[in-house]
């Protein structure tokens, strides 16, 4: 079977690859999500960061299928990446508060031996009720906020504040698993056929059931 690696340090992805049952390897390369000269629109953004984040982790292994994520939040052309401190997330929970926004999240696969690479994005908008002053206030003491695009987990306790989704949930959390399903298919490895078998995680070289 052809080795499945993810290149990120997001529990939150793990997750997801587990729950749709790939074997994985975890890496967790340094990389920097900083761009350099005007940034480019938010899929071309997204899309970037994610195979910068892939080709870190193929520098690392030599041979697999290298997959890398980044996931940011668009609010009326801003991007919002993760707060860095609790004023910040507060301040970006009262943009998004009582409005609508993007939430685009960039895949990359690399295929090592040859560095065969796929990219795609994926786009899902997701709208917020109206919140208090104190709901922002308490939701940003929790810490939930710390390291998520937009300073919410939809998967959390943010999820008291979505009242509505149009498109990918999974995206929202931070990989969209439909989307990756089909570019893995591209590569000839088929999650339908490897969740059959319900195959253990793999981390660093020791299996986890």
């Amino acid at each position: 079977m052809t080795p499945i690696f993810l290149a990120s340090s997001s529990p939150r992805r793990r997750a997801l690859l587990e729950q749709a049952g790939i074997p994985f390897t975890l890496l967790t390369p340094r990389v920097s999500e900083e761009v350099d000269g005007e940034p480019p629109p938010p899929h071309q953004l997204v899309e970037r960061l994610a195979r910068r984040k892939a080709a870190a982790g193929a520098r690392l292994v030599d041979r697999g299928l290298i997959i890398g994520a980044d996931t940011i939040v668009v609010f009326r052309g801003r991007v919002l990446g993760k707060p860095a401190d609790s004023a910040a997330a507060e301040e970006m929970l009262h943009l998004l508060q009582g409005a609508s926004h993007d939430v685009f999240t960039g895949l990359a696969v690399i295929e090592q031996p040859g560095g065969r690479t796929m990219t795609a994005w994926e786009r899902t908008r997701v709208t917020f009720r109206t919140l208090t002053d104190e709901e922002i206030r308490l939701y940003a003491a929790t810490g939930e906020p710390a390291d998520k695009a937009g300073a919410y987990a939809a998967q959390g306790l943010g999820a008291i504040f979505i009242t509505s989704i149009e498109g990918c949930y999974f995206n929202v959390v931070g990989l969209p698993l439909a989307r990756l399903a089909v570019m893995l298919a591209g590569f000839g490895v088929h999650v339908l056929a490897l969740a059959a078998g319900r195959p253990a995680f793999i981390n660093k070289g020791r299996l986890e059931e």
